[in-house]
């Protein structure tokens, strides 16, 4: 489930960034996987802002845990599963 925004926010249902304190609204999609918890094709995701997606991947990244990093709207666009 993609965290959202309260509804005075951007929406009821924009998602926002999960770096902690952070309430903007979210551009990236960080997808990860922790092997010693998860099976190989289990992706987790984290949503960043511009300003919190490198430290996010960099922390994600450090832990061989970041598979991928996408812009929101592609990842909204792949078929659910994917």
């Amino acid at each position: 489930m993609i965290p959202s925004a309260s509804p005075s926010d951007e929406g009821p249902e924009s998602p926002i960034c999960s770096a902690k304190g952070c309430r903007a609204a979210a551009v990236w999609v960080l997808a990860w996987n922790n092997p010693k918890v998860h099976t190989p094709e289990r992706r987790k995701t984290w949503l960043a802002c511009d300003d919190h997606r490198e430290h996010l991947s960099n922390f994600l990244g450090m832990r061989g845990f970041l598979k991928e990093t996408v812009e929101l709207a592609e990842w909204e666009e792949r078929p659910q599963g994917s």
